[in-house]
């Protein structure tokens, strides 16, 4: 197997076979893949020809040491927040193709997963993608960097983008914002936004996002 250039945790298909979709769940500023992976545990059974990788961000967290971030967000430049978000864009991007050219799978057989900062990375790193992925799942997120999405849109695969009516670390406003860019951009969206739910991803978040997949990869 590849030596990938992001540590990742694993979850093998349910079905002992070779895998035949391939689901990556990306954590958020200060998590790990272990934590994420959760989401793993509780799909694989109804997407039993699916393989999860969780990776770790490539750094560790400024805030908490114990976790990873995929890009700095104590600076108070946003042009040096954004140069950081294209290098972990491009180790992200790097360990997709990775794990495709590893089992032999293309995009289409692939979706991307990811909660916070790690939505970001997702939606970021998916629509550059020149061959679409299947689908795309976003967790209290947002479009980070508008102007450089703009120019790199390659593709436009299925989104789901769900979110808390309280959430106070990544407000449900760029829930609303990254629709309409999406759509604008002529992508068709579903959403989600969850009543009296803060930054988590919620048991309704899970299992709507589970049958997004299940109906996308049947």
């Amino acid at each position: 197997m590849t030596k990938y250039i992001l540590n990742t945790t694993s979850v093998s298909p349910l079905l002992k076979t070779k895998p035949k979709q391939i689901i990556v769940l990306c954590h958020g500023y200060g998590g790990d893949g272990k934590n994420i992976s959760t989401l793993a545990i509780s799909w694989k059974r109804f997407l039993p020809e699916a393989i999860f990788f969780s990776p770790d961000a490539p750094e560790v967290c400024a805030v908490n040491p114990n976790g990873y971030q995929w890009f700095d967000l104590t600076s108070e430049n946003e042009e040096i927040i954004l140069e950081k978000s294209l290098k972990a864009e491009e180790k992200l991007n790097t360990f997709l193709d990775q794990v495709l050219d590893d089992l032999q799978l293309s995009p289409s057989n692939l979706a991307l997963v990811g909660f916070s900062q790690g939505c970001m990375m997702s939606i970021q790193v998916g629509l550059k993608k020149k061959e679409k992925i299947n689908s795309l799942i976003g967790y209290s997120g947002k479009i980070i960097n508008k102007k450089n999405l703009s120019n790199n849109i390659n593709s436009k695969p299925k989104i789901f983008l769900m979110h808390g009516d309280n959430d106070t670390i990544v407000s449900p406003v760029h829930l609303l914002e990254a629709k309409e860019y999406l759509t604008r951009h002529g992508m068709k969206i579903k959403t989600k936004i969850f009543k009296d739910c803060d930054h988590q991803i919620p048991v309704e978040g899970s299992s709507l996002g589970l049958e997004f997949l299940k109906k996308n990869f049947s």
